[in-house]
């Protein structure tokens, strides 16, 4: 694709083939979040989704799987963007590019342009886009401000798959590095779940996380979306003490990003040191597919992101949320209405 130097003219349309959108996602190395099927499971539930194709001269420039959800009165809609837009990179640029960042002027168009199309096709009282972008990455978006409601926790860890597995253990905490060698030489009994009965038995191991932690979770059907939906893109993991699953890690993965979902585990887990060894596999198989990043998803200051960050040395910072407001109502959103945060905290939990 030539540089890009004068005003870019773009147009959308709408993608209803899945096996079309997955294949443009994956070639632009977009967010497993991108992908046809998290739009599928979002939609059993309260929302729409809507696959954008943004083209220039009929070439691909971008993507963006854009998802609404009805509220009530002169609210009308939210939209939202989870990890996205895509964008395309230009060749020879650096390997960040592809990651769906782009050139800044190609990257400015497409998110332009898809903010439009939902101001002009959904309205409501605006959209937030979380992209999947470093901090820093350089966007002039009319109308952007800061968003009041994270959703997607910017503050992450992200691994660098292009490094060999001795390169990423001595990365590791300690701690980590052992209980990792331990399972080894242990023989743990570690497998990737694939079949929908095993999937249920590994949801008990949630519950119980969930019942101790003090977290709420979803009904035993949004998991299963997940996993009929992704298919191939869902990778769950679970290491069985005495053939039951007492530990897990449940990644989304892209052609390019591993973007970890779920995980947890029970007593027989802990007690088996298998938290870091379950985890250990899920980066083992991004690796096989030829996947160049592991996404930790959020690092918050509890515990559980204290075990994450002990894959690493380094923290890592993407760009958050940004909102466009649609209508007036959009600060009384924002600040007033206990709805507004109950649909925030389901956000948060992929709900």
């Amino acid at each position: 694709m030539p540089a890009l130097s004068e005003p870019i003219t773009l147009a959308v349309d709408v993608v209803t083939d899945p096996s079309t959108w997955d294949r443009e996602v994956l070639a632009l190395g977009g967010h497993p979040l991108q992908l046809w099927g998290w739009g599928e499971v979002k939609a059993a539930g309260n929302w729409r989704a809507h696959r954008l194709r943004v083209t220039e001269d009929g070439t691909t420039v971008g993507l963006a799987q854009l998802l609404v959800r009805p509220l009530p009165a002169q609210f009308r809609a939210l939209s939202y963007i989870p990890r996205g837009p895509v964008v395309a990179h230009h060749d020879g640029e650096t390997a960040q590019a592809v990651f769906g960042v782009g050139d800044s002027a190609t990257r400015n168009a497409v998110t332009n342009t898809v903010v439009e199309w939902a101001r002009e096709n959904v309205g409501g009282v605006g959209i937030t886009i979380e992209p999947d972008w470093p901090a820093g990455t350089q966007l002039d978006l009319a109308g952007r401000r800061y968003a009041p409601n994270q959703i997607l926790i910017p503050s992450t860890l992200i691994l660098d798959l292009t490094k060999s597995g001795p390169e990423l253990l001595a990365d590791m905490r300690k701690s980590t590095r052992y209980e990792i060698r331990k399972g080894g030489r242990s023989g743990l009994d570690i497998r990737r779940v694939t079949e929908e009965k095993e999937v249920l038995r590994v949801l008990d191991v949630y519950k119980e996380t969930a019942q101790r932690a003090g977290f709420a979770i979803h009904s035993d059907e949004y998991y299963l979306d997940i996993h009929r939906s992704l298919g191939e893109q869902s990778v769950l993991v679970a290491t069985y003490v005495d053939d039951v699953p007492a530990c897990f890690a449940w990644c989304v993965n892209s052609a390019s990003t591993s973007f970890l979902l779920y995980g947890g585990g029970n007593d027989a887990g802990r007690k088996a040191t298998a938290t870091a060894p379950t985890y250990w596999r899920t980066i083992e198989i991004a690796q096989e597919q030829g996947l160049v990043r592991y996404d930790m998803n959020g690092l918050l200051n509890d515990g559980i992101s204290d075990f994450k960050k002990s894959f690493a040395k380094h923290t890592d910072e993407l760009v958050g949320s940004i909102d466009v407001a649609f209508s007036r109502w959009y600060n009384t959103w924002n600040t007033a209405l206990p709805t507004a945060k109950r649909v925030v905290r389901r956000l948060r939990g992929n709900g």
